[in-house]
């Protein structure tokens, strides 16, 4: 009996790691495997700076770090990521800090945060929230171009800064201030800008004469760029398949896609990492949130996990396929209790010594780090 135990043992552990496999596709950027040995990699800690607008020294990311952006540079691994102090009792400002590598897993941090709210023309749109969530990319001249979040407390909105070296940057503000004066007041977060890979950079790359970017909470939504710095959101132009975010009830635009009854995705779609582009066309990482009605009932009800989609290289909206499972999902002890439980929320993808680092948030609290 015992031996038909073990069997049927190892015969169960089989078809599971069989069907797990199966979910995987050959666009897909998968599996990667969690590094047990050394996650979280970045966990809060007592750095102090001077705050210009409190006019004294704040312990910066004393309260939470998390959702990184990555990028290589110099052949070092670089973590743009986001830190909440605890000035304010409920919730903190977000700063973004900065911290380096040279394997990809082990980093050292700047002593200040190089990107926060100042006295500045943008400290209205920054303050208290903070500056929240980058991702970056860098284009063909070496110019680094950082999408993030600005939350005054009330309205989020998707602005983009640029560096040379990613210590000093220049605000530009909202990513769509040009496109329409009216869009600057709308809730907006998240820019994934489409990338290709060359060495260990992944640049910026234009479809069409266009630069693109992925962008979004509830829905994905697309927008283009002549220079990174200034985007136009694409409108939906059928009658027929206008609908509003249902999250913000904000003017109506094309939706590349959105979440679905009955899967992990089930209540929201929200950008990951740059997109990048392959041979078999855009693969695009990002984050969802089953929803407690009617998404995945093998997932815990609000869990933030991951899928991928693959889109046409020559048009962004057409979508060529999409993963039916989740790819990622939060299934240790740091990723499931937490600021917020059961969270895994993934912004930073490098190529690096010939593999594939990927860099999350866990639980809304601390940094981890998957290779593949």
């Amino acid at each position: 009996m015992k031996t038909v135990h073990c069997l049927a043992v190892l015969f169960t552990l089989l078809v599971s790691s069989l069907n797990s496999f199966s979910q995987e596709k050959s666009w897909m950027l998968a599996p990667f495997n969690k590094i047990d040995s050394v996650n979280p990699i970045l966990k809060p800690g007592l750095l102090n700076f001077k705050d210009p607008i409190l006019k004294k020294h704040v312990a910066w990311e004393e309260r939470y770090v998390f959702n990184p952006a990555a990028v290589v540079r110099n052949e070092k691994v670089y973590l743009l990521y986001r830190a909440e102090d605890t000035v304010q009792k409920y919730a903190g400002v977000s700063r973004i800090g900065l911290a380096e590598s040279t394997d990809g897993i082990h980093f050292t941090r700047r002593a200040q945060p190089v990107l926060y709210p100042m006295n500045d023309e943008f400290k209205k749109f920054e303050w208290e929230g903070g500056c929240e969530d980058p991702r970056i990319v860098e284009d063909d001249k070496g110019t680094y171009y950082m999408t993030y979040t600005a939350y005054d407390g009330t309205t989020a909105r998707l602005f983009v800064a640029t560096s040379k070296d990613l210590t000093n940057w220049k605000k530009h503000g909202s990513v769509f201030s040009k496109a329409d004066e009216k869009y600057l007041n709308y809730w907006s977060k998240s820019g994934s800008i489409v990338t290709r890979r060359h060495g260990n950079k992944l640049i910026a790359e234009k479809i069409n004469g266009k630069y693109w970017m992925y962008w979004g909470e509830s829905n994905i939504y697309l927008a283009t760029s002549d220079n990174l710095v200034d985007w136009s959101p694409i409108k939906e132009t059928d009658p027929s398949k206008k609908q509003y975010d249902s999250l913000r009830n904000y003017e109506a635009f094309k939706i590349a896609f959105g979440p679905r009854k009955g899967k992990f995705d089930s209540q929201l779609v929200e950008p990951g990492p740059p997109a990048v582009i392959t041979d078999a066309g855009i693969v695009f990482i990002y984050n969802s949130r089953n929803s407690p009605e009617h998404g995945d009932p093998n997932l815990p009800s609000g869990t933030y996990s991951a899928g991928q989609i693959l889109a046409d290289k020559n048009d962004p909206f057409n979508i060529i396929d999409r993963s039916e499972e989740t790819f990622f999902r939060p299934d240790k002890p740091y990723e499931i209790t937490g600021q917020v439980n059961n969270v895994c929320f993934l912004e930073g993808l490098v190529y690096f010594k010939d593999k594939w680092f990927l860099y999350y948030g866990t639980a809304d609290e601390q940094i981890a780090v998957a290779v593949k």
